[in-house]
């Protein structure tokens, strides 16, 4: 049995929380790779909207096991809050939420790092959410990290302690920021008994054994590609591999366990906080795309910018991680449009490609697009094909052809009911 991946092909906020709650049902264990309380994944179902920072997006599906994989870094204080919200919803979820052992902690004074560093850059922000997720993971390069197994150790205060008094040296460099370290020290602690309430579990014994007796796997993915270490937009990218590789090393998995590699994208573009965006509007069209799809982070309320769907940036990464299928989100939004603009390809010191630069902070790109018509009617709710405009049955097909990859789903609206299953969206493979 394979191992299913579902990750996002933009700038993070593709809609993955509803697609893996969709497609929760055919698996037994759903299972985040990577990321932190940067991520935000929304769902939304009986008038009731969630967001989830930490926990897997299946845990709302009955007898679904979630993990919460070693290539993850949490934040007791915000697990706490998400575990309190999903008791007032009376889901039942402490023999069904595991956490591995070798998951790395975010510390309060990494937040406080966080802050202080972004503030110092003054113009030259990267866009942090200031959830402590980079200065975390310079830890555990650093070896350094505290890990959720270190709980047990009869000397973790002692180790807390060290790696905070490393982080108020760090501290001295940079300019003088408000953060109330005692208070937030304070509920970190307190959030560490909610936190062991929880089954820690060795993640990779774990998954592999579910594996060889045959259970069926999604691995959940956490913002964009475009914002992974190595391939993404760099420096405006986060601190952890958003590919479908960073599944093998956020979960202990070989590359052959790999299956299905679902992509998400949004029938546009967004992108939240600082870094280069090629397709983005600055016009009534990008505010347009804005108000009609309600695009606010999940994680921080910011507004975010909006641009047409990128051929070029998309084709991209679905090379990266070998997509196999395609999922389009908010397909609904482009209702009231006339025409509909699709980036095609770039032009670079006079150059046509499709190619994605090295480094879009530092070349200047031209985008040319091509223009589809709209389809000017209400899709919001339509879950059967055939019910399609044909003007946006176009579309999808055309991006099929784009990419070479088949639309297996595509989002009508936000609640999970609103989408359209062309194919099968799971593998058959036994």
């Amino acid at each position: 049995m394979a191992i299913d991946v579902v990750l996002g092909l933009q700038w993070g906020d593709e809609g993955k929380g509803k697609i893996v709650d969709f497609l929760a049902p055919n698996y037994d264990i759903v299972a985040r790779f990577q990321g932190g309380p940067n991520a935000g994944h929304t769902l939304i179902f009986d008038n009731k909207k969630f967001v989830l920072h930490t926990v897997p997006s299946g845990i709302f599906r009955a007898h679904q096991l979630n993990l919460i994989g070693n290539g993850v870094v949490l934040d007791p204080i915000t697990l706490s809050k998400e575990l309190d919200k999903l008791k007032t919803a009376n889901v039942d979820f402490l023999d069904r939420l595991f956490v591995s052992k070798k998951t790395h902690l975010i510390l309060p004074t990494h937040r406080y790092l966080d802050a202080a560093s972004e503030n110092a850059k003054k113009k030259k922000k990267i866009g942090s959410t200031l959830k402590g997720i980079g200065p975390t993971y310079m830890d555990k390069t650093g070896r350094n990290g505290i890990r959720v197994g270190d709980l047990d150790t009869p000397d973790f205060k002692e180790r807390y302690t060290f790696l905070k008094e490393k982080h108020l040296q760090l501290l001295k460099s940079y300019p003088e920021i408000d953060f109330d370290l005692e208070t937030e020290e304070r509920a970190w602690f307190e959030s560490l008994e909610e936190l062991k309430k929880l089954t820690f579990v060795d993640g990779a014994y774990f998954i592999n054994e579910a594996l060889r007796n045959g259970k069926k796997i999604l691995a959940e993915g956490a913002q964009g590609s475009m914002l992974d270490i190595d391939f993404g937009t760099y420096p405006y990218v986060t601190s952890s591999n958003t590919t479908a590789a960073g599944v093998c090393i956020g979960l202990g998995v070989a590359p052959s366990q790999i299956g299905e590699v679902i992509g998400i994208t949004k029938a546009y573009c967004t992108r939240v906080g600082s870094g280069p965006f090629p397709s983005e509007l600055f016009d009534d069209t990008g505010e347009f795309l804005r108000k009609e799809g309600a695009e606010f982070g999940a994680t921080t309320g910011r507004p975010r910018r909006c641009g047409w769907l990128d051929l070029p940036q998309l084709n991209y990464s679905i090379m990266l991680s070998g997509v196999t299928q395609l999922v389009i989100t908010k397909l609904d939004v482009l209702n009231k449009l006339d025409t509909i603009e699709v980036v095609d390809s770039y032009e670079i010191k006079g150059e046509k490609t499709k190619q994605f630069p090295f480094s879009l902070d530092a070349t200047e790109v031209k985008v040319n697009t091509i223009s589809f018509p709209g389809w000017r009617s209400d899709i919001a709710g339509i879950s059967d094909e055939k019910d399609l405009p044909e003007n946006a049955v176009r579309f999808i097909s055309e991006i099929e052809q784009a990419t070479g990859v088949r639309v297996s789903i595509v989002s009508t609206g936000p609640d999970r009911k609103e989408l359209i299953s062309r194919t099968p969206a799971v593998s058959r493979t036994p």
